[in-house]
């Protein structure tokens, strides 16, 4: 299967994203993680697109292929992703989809789907993954994953930043060695100086400065009504063992619509790539 790439100005801001199958059986909204870009879902909507869906594959505002903010301080938070998002939907005239997110894209899942924020998008996101996203995330994850998002190190080679990728990612799981070398090639840029760096606005990671609640998203997920699939990594340090319980006790957990997987072998977060997490998305969505 072979994706389109498309651009659409979004918000007055070019987003990019890749366009996967045809919607047989509906649109899927594929939404990467907080330093990430829209090409590591591409295992994930090769399969979907092979079952009949459509997958759609943003790049964020200030990551990947998009383009970087000339706002960080209002650009770069839950809110203003959640526009690009209720955007993006009007934009491709799409009035239902089902939702999967890792990390970052699952919050922005989360507070889509719960339409406090963009109410239109409430009746619009059918179904909702949440890959390894919670209402509350530990601190101490945040700033480990701040300490190499906010200061991305720069190489002269892409195989030394592949290395440093299969380090700081290790906690994905198991990837092939094709899939960490497309992952590093999707996801470098150059400097001016010819060194290599990760493809992304360091300037992001201002959200937790200047949004320092973005991610309690506890009312929010009280307000869903659609079922929810959360896929947590077992040894997930972002989402926490504890956290679940809360989760099937209250919002989609109390009244029944809450799925819980623990993915073995991974940590923050599972890389949506092979087989095994292929079936638990195609039965979720096919529910």
């Amino acid at each position: 299967m072979t994706p389109q790439s498309h651009y659409a100005t979004l918000a007055g801001l070019e987003i990019h994203y890749m366009d996967w199958g045809r919607a047989e059986r509906g649109t899927v909204i594929a939404w990467h993680g907080l330093a990430r870009t829209g090409r590591d879902m591409d295992d994930l909507a090769a399969h979907l697109a092979g079952q009949g869906w459509r997958v759609i594959c943003p790049d964020t505002v200030g990551r990947g292929l998009s383009q970087w903010s000339p706002d960080p301080q209002a650009h770069y938070c839950l809110a203003f992703y959640v526009r690009l998002a209720r955007e993006l939907l009007d934009a491709l005239a799409l009035t239902q989809v089902q939702w999967v997110g890792t990390s970052m894209g699952g919050a922005i899942g989360l507070l889509a789907a719960a339409g406090r924020q963009e109410p239109s998008l409430a009746s619009r996101i059918e179904r909702l993954v949440l890959n390894d996203m919670a209402p509350e995330i530990s601190p101490l994850a945040v700033e480990r994953i701040r300490s190499y998002a906010g200061q991305p190190p720069a190489f002269a080679t892409v195989g030394e930043l592949e290395a440093f990728f299969r380090q700081v990612y290790a906690p994905y799981g198991w990837l092939s060695d094709a899939q960490w070398r497309r992952l590093t090639e999707t996801s470098a840029r150059r400097l001016p100086d010819g060194r290599v760096t990760p493809h992304y606005d360091p300037a992001m990671v201002s959200q937790f400065i200047h949004h320092p609640q973005d991610y309690d998203l506890w009312p929010h997920y009280d307000a869903l009504r659609q079922p929810v699939l959360l896929l947590r990594g077992a040894n997930s340090d972002l989402i926490l063992s504890e956290t679940v319980p809360k989760m099937r006790a209250r919002g989609p957990g109390l009244a029944g619509r809450l799925q819980v997987i623990e993915v073995p072998d991974c940590g923050h977060a599972p890389a949506l790539n092979v087989p095994a997490h292929f079936a638990w998305v195609d039965q979720f969505l096919a529910a």
